[in-house]
């Protein structure tokens, strides 16, 4: 709401000066947030026209922020424009008249709002306060007073972002979400103070009771296998962050915003545990809206398991190791300490005795690092009698294998393909023009800890292409795909080492993307 009284002189764009009657003339600044009902701006307007006609001011514009925090600057758009006035030499009052210190701000640094009345005392315009119990003439009496206002008022801030903060921790801890979209695959659920459902809320919806609260659950089904399926192309397969935004994008997903994909906001999905149930607050502060902190973990306030899950704590976990040893740097003197401590507490040393601890890296760190483990081990002094770590990789593999052809044959279809799956043999069909095989590559390492690849050919299903997935050092994740077409296999068996020359590395890919090119289906318009 702002009132306007300009008078222009001679064409003139500027404000023109009107002498003695200038100082009578009066701008009203009113400002609220949530403080208090007192505060409300028709309150403070009504107190500013009683204390105009007291002193024979006449309010000629006023200028209201509703709603916004007296903090800082940001978002008090009428306040700005009053000071641009100001500065600009266009403002056609004499006085500011404002309610009380506070709703001119509640500054952390009590200067902030001390040089922002200098700017307008600069421009020959006093401000008053027209609530406080001094007049702001000053004096040293009105100074001083104004200087503890001004602190009072910060202070008051400070308090009540300890209270609020405080409530918040306790509503969290019960289960209650605090602020913040759902997310992808998610919801959030209004229900009322005996915890049973209202309504769902949607994006920008807030609750309007105080005894109401909120709490995530899971979204839409295919949002939902859209997380998983996320999870499933990060920690089994190792695809990164950026190409799972855009494969979901070349497949016209769009994110909770109806925006494409991106590298961040998968990575986001791939770090907050509100995916596996967890209810998690103070991530990001922003107090007193001084500085935007990232917190660390130990500050974050976390109860465990109060939401339905929609991805499993396994998954999550071994995403969260990815993620923290990708970006985890330590030099090789840090690493060879970390793995002698470790041989020193178990007596012995494998993969999975270093991937299970927690406060070391991974054991794909010690293999990117020094060429393989074994020269790892050797640095350290240990020689393993016998390695059986094969057994639990094998096993792993068998239950990666149903995911593994489970996104072969998505990709296919979502290239317009037709597939069909023998239900016996697991046979791929696509376009009733070729069929395919998948077969899981483990990566062994010779004595010399060079990596080596062995596949298997299956004859009895004599499949038009195998599509062998070559997994990397440790076998977490693939390394690149090889289509072997059967035509041009004349061996059951297949031994890979790193490169192998144009007939065999001719097939390699670093993705299925061309494999899934030979699904998609080509229009053609009729010939006149």
């Amino acid at each position: 709401m702002e009132w306007l009284c300009v008078s222009r002189a001679e064409g003139s764009s500027r404000i023109a000066r009107i002498g003695p009657e200038r100082s009578r003339r009066a701008a009203a600044y009113v400002r609220m947030s949530t403080d208090h009902q007192r505060y409300s701006t028709e309150n403070q307007l009504d107190s500013i026209k009683r204390f105009a006609e007291a002193r024979d001011f006449e309010i000629v514009r006023i200028y209201e922020d509703a709603g916004k925090s007296g903090l800082n600057l940001e978002g008090r758009d009428a306040f700005q424009r009053l000071l641009a006035d100001v500065e600009r030499g266009t403002a056609d009052f004499g006085a500011i008249l404002v309610y009380d210190v506070s709703r001119w701000g509640r500054f952390q640094n009590a200067d902030h709002g001390a040089h922002l009345e200098f700017l307008c005392s600069r421009a020959d315009i006093v401000v008053h306060y027209c609530a406080e119990q001094f007049e702001n003439d000053g004096s040293i009496g009105s100074n001083l007073l104004k200087t503890v206002k001004r602190v009072m008022a910060g202070e008051y801030s400070r308090e009540l972002s300890v209270k609020v903060f405080a409530g918040q921790c306790r509503l969290v801890e019960k289960g209650y979400r605090q602020g913040g979209m759902a997310g992808y695959g998610l919801r959030r659920l209004l229900i009322d103070e005996n915890g049973e459902p209202k309504s769902e809320l949607s994006i920008g919806e807030r609750k309007s009771l105080q005894t109401d609260r909120v709490i995530l659950i899971p979204g839409p089904a295919e949002e939902v296998e859209v997380v998983r399926r996320i999870y499933r192309l990060f920690v089994d397969f190792g695809v990164q962050e950026a190409q799972i935004a855009a494969r979901l994008n070349l497949e016209g997903i769009v994110t909770d915003l109806g925006r494409p994909w991106t590298r961040g906001t998968v990575h986001q999905v791939l770090t907050n545990p509100k995916y596996i149930g967890d209810n998690v607050f103070n991530r990001v502060s922003f107090k007193l809206k001084m500085r935007r902190v990232v917190n660390t973990q130990e500050h974050w306030v976390r109860a465990r398991g109060v939401f339905t899950a929609i991805v499993d704590v396994v998954t999550f976990e071994r995403a969260a190791r990815i993620v923290e040893d990708r970006s985890r740097r330590m030099n090789d003197a840090e690493l060879i300490d970390l793995l002698r401590s470790l041989l020193e507490a178990q007596g012995s040393l494998s993969s999975l005795v270093i991937d299970e601890r927690e406060d070391m890296p991974s054991s794909s760190v010690y293999r990117s690092r020094f060429g393989s483990l074994l020269r790892a081990y050797h640095l350290v002094g240990y020689s393993p009698r016998r390695d059986y770590r094969y057994i639990e990789i094998n096993r792993r593999l068998r239950a990666m294998h149903p995911d593994v052809v489970t996104m072969v044959i998505d990709g296919l279809r979502v290239a317009g393909g037709e597939v069909l799956v023998d239900p016996e043999t697991g046979l791929i069909d696509v376009n009733g023009e070729f069929t395919a095989s998948v077969v899981v590559a483990r990566c062994g390492e010779t004595q010399a800890g060079s990596p080596r690849w062995r596949i298997r050919l299956d004859a009895g299903l004599a499949s038009d292409i195998t599509i062998a997935v070559r997994m990397e050092r440790g076998n977490v994740s693939p390394l690149d795909y090889y289509l072997l077409p059967r035509l041009d296999m004349t061996e059951p068996k297949l031994r890979l080492a790193e490169n192998n020359g144009l007939s065999l590395d001719g097939y390699r890919f670093e993705t299925l993307d061309f494999l899934f090119s030979l699904a998609a289906r080509a229009q053609f318009e009729e010939a006149a």
